[in-house]
């Protein structure tokens, strides 16, 4: 075989030089392409790749030999390699220069994101020669465009959540011995674990611990694990990759990889299946995972906030739950008190969500009837805050009068608690009206207009009651409570 009858791709540097270069200047070329700081290659102008400088053979950490031709498409990520080779043939045929971005396995296996350029150099006749290329780490980018794309999912996600509560709502004492634990343990990046009825607000709680951190910034994703096929689950926390089962058409993220550097809430935790309660014991430990059909593990950065509804103590006694997953979940616990135990809290509620559901469909509710007021805090409220917001949108729905109403047969849970013995009777009518008074200014903590106001118990125009109070020298003041708040925001519970 003659010199010129070699395979391009065995070209020595000499020639390389020699076309390159008319000069012959080969010495020169080759310092010039192996000093310079970046990834330079070459390549004939049949697309056959003919060299690779120093520092290019050090980043991917094979010999030459195994680049040469076409032999460079096997460090590139499978999910890449037809994409670029595609660019690189019209190219070849058109003669424009090419730009492509793709995933590059390095020396220690990892994948970086690069950018690879090429320019042809052309003789005096036009016809292409060489061509010229040079590669760029563009990780750093890729790493924060996705981060971008993940929190605005995130974001829009929250958005197009339908969450019960827009503040947390409520003065009861149950309620801010929460409040005071969760602005001790929201500062930090521990693991909080918050148990309680369903309906109780654990979500609410979970997103007012993202907001006081100093995750805030960043994305908080919410997973129902309870409304995911135990066969999804896995891939729907940490992503698939191409072809892991059947209708993985293409490479997924997870939600931890939406959360990184965020919080992820996992409600309803205790329904993962054992497989997944092993992966996600592994991310607490090791702030590692892998997705579903790969092999490489990807490090993450995410605050876990869990929740459940069930006691997750005798789910480890029942071997449904594993023991070291619960330890690493319950490192701060918070249990949020069922609406019954906080019923000072009921009519406070009951009045942000008739102004809430009254907005929204144009109508003026300015009381509630006595006698659905008292049924509304005598009822247990199984369902909790999210019973009691869906009675009183209905409520708010058919009502065709400024007073509201509240159907019996729409508390289907349990019955309603018995009423308080009324007392003694009044000598005289003085004293009894005195006493009602009095009894509404304690119920309402001095107020005397407004839907929950004394006016709105008793029945009476909030004028009427007022010249009651005056007759009678009732001091309206003695009946507000100290302005004691607890020192986080406001919110609905």
């Amino acid at each position: 075989m003659t010199h010129s009858e070699k395979d391009p791709a065995a070209r020595s540097f000499s020639e390389v030089a020699a076309v390159a270069s008319p000069s012959g200047a080969e010495e020169n070329l080759r310092q010039i392409m192996d000093t310079i700081p970046a990834l330079v290659h070459t390549a004939l102008p049949d697309g056959n790749l003919d060299f690779f400088n120093k520092l290019w053979l050090e980043f991917i950490g094979v010999p030459i030999e195994q680049l040469l031709g076409w032999g460079w498409t096997t460090s590139i990520h499978s999910e890449d390699v037809d994409g670029i080779v595609s660019k690189w043939r019209a190219c070849l045929a058109s003669g424009e220069n090419f730009e492509c971005e793709s995933r590059v396995r390095r020396a220690d296996g990892e994948y970086r994101w690069m950018v690879h350029r090429k320019v042809p150099l052309r003789d005096a006749e036009g016809r292409i020669v060489k061509w010229f290329g040079s590669s760029i780490d563009i990780e750093e980018r890729k790493r924060s465009e996705e981060r971008v794309l993940r929190e605005n999912l995130a974001l829009r996600e929250e958005i197009d959540s339908s969450s019960m509560f827009e503040e947390i709502v409520g003065e009861s004492a149950p309620l801010r011995d929460v409040l005071a634990q969760l602005a001790r343990v929201a500062p930090t990046d521990s693991t909080v674990l918050i148990s309680g009825e369903t309906g109780t607000g654990k979500e609410l709680i979970a997103r007012a611990i993202h907001k006081r951190s100093s995750r805030s910034r960043r994305a908080f994703v919410a997973v129902n694990c309870a409304a995911i096929p135990p066969s999804l689950i896995a891939s729907e926390l940490f992503g698939h990759e191409k072809g892991a089962f059947t209708g993985a058409l293409q490479r997924r993220q997870g939600r931890f990889e939406l959360a990184d550097g965020g919080t992820i809430f996992l409600d309803e935790v205790s329904e993962l299946p054992p497989e997944t309660q092993m992966a996600l014991l592994r991310v607490l430990q090791e702030r590692e995972f892998e997705r579903v059909g790969g092999g490489m593990s990807i490090r993450t950065d995410v605050r876990v906030i869990a929740a459940s509804n069930r006691d997750l103590n005798a789910a480890v006694a029942e071997n449904t739950f594993r023991a070291d997953l619960f330890y690493r979940l319950n490192v701060f616990p918070l249990e949020m008190p069922a609406l019954r135990d906080r019923r000072p809290d009921i009519p406070v509620l009951v009045e942000y969500f008739i102004h809430r559901f009254a907005a929204r469909t144009g109508k003026k509710i300015r009381g509630v009837a006595k006698s659905s007021f008292d049924l509304l805090t005598a009822y247990d409220w199984p369902g909790n805050v999210r019973e009691l917001q869906n009675v009183v949108e209905r409520a708010v729905i058919v009502s065709d009068s400024e007073t509201l109403s509240i159907d019996a047969h729409w508390l289907s849970g349990r019955p309603p608690i018995a009423s308080l013995a009324v007392g003694e009777q009044p000598h005289t009518l003085a004293t009894a009206e005195r006493d009602a008074i009095e009894g509404a200014l304690v119920e309402t903590k001095g107020r005397v207009a407004g839907p929950f106001g004394a006016a709105s118990r008793l029945g009476v125009p909030s004028s009427t009651l007022e010249s009651k109070i005056k007759a009678l020298k009732i001091d309206k003041k003695r009946f507000k409570p100290a302005p004691t708040r607890p020192s986080i925001q406001r919110g609905s519970l």
